[in-house]
């Protein structure tokens, strides 16, 4: 695996700073808009490097946060008025297009 240079982090950390209030992107938006190769390179970098931005944002491909996060996550797109539908985002009307 290549090593993720700083630069990438960096941009990340942008574009998950950018997406709006009631919008959510996914790790593979996120990957492809910074020039990745892998989502899961997003996800190593929102694991390690997220205390000052809006995580609850960024979800993965199908809209379902991961079980641990879930309610946390979805109450907090709740409150910004992100569009849900069950227990998950509804991509179709939610997703920012970077």
């Amino acid at each position: 695996m290549a090593t993720t240079t700083d630069e990438q982090i960096e941009r990340v950390r942008e574009l998950v700073a950018s997406i709006p209030v009631g919008r959510v992107a996914t790790y593979g938006d996120i990957a492809a808009a910074a020039g990745l190769s892998s989502a899961r390179t997003v996800g190593w970098i929102m694991r390690t490097d997220t205390a000052d931005l809006p995580w609850h944002r960024v979800v993965p491909a199908s809209g379902k946060p991961t079980a641990h996060l879930a309610h946390r996550q979805l109450s907090r797109l709740a409150l910004e008025g992100t569009p849900l539908r069950d227990d998950r985002v509804d991509l179709a009307r939610a997703r920012h297009r970077f």
